[in-house]
């Protein structure tokens, strides 16, 4: 959902009450757990559809000229990230701890 910045903003007189707030949301607090939920906590469709036949199409960039492949987690980096060039490769900056 696209959300206009420049829309003037709600005054406190139309601002919902935290009752009513408090209504909108259901109790995640509450006991009741449905066994469904506990065994697929994020809701995903896991039918037994056979997938072996699906092709994934990902278009893969290679590293640009300014960039560079971190020998430590293997994520291309920025230049502006590299601390320190070792004999095994450059090292970035959240690896090397700066």
């Amino acid at each position: 959902m696209a959300t206009d910045y420049d829309a003037p903003r709600k005054t406190d007189d139309e601002a919902d009450s935290i009752e009513a707030l408090k209504e909108r949301v259901p109790d995640r607090m509450s006991g009741s757990v449905d066994a469904e939920d506990a065994d697929n906590p994020g809701s995903f469709d896991l039918s037994a559809a056979d997938l072996a036949d699906v092709e994934l199409e990902t278009v893969v960039i290679p590293v640009q000229e300014d960039e560079f492949t971190c020998v430590s987690c293997f994520l291309a980096q920025h230049r502006s990230q590299l601390a320190e060039k070792t004999a095994d490769g450059p090292i970035c900056r959240d690896c090397a701890g700066l």
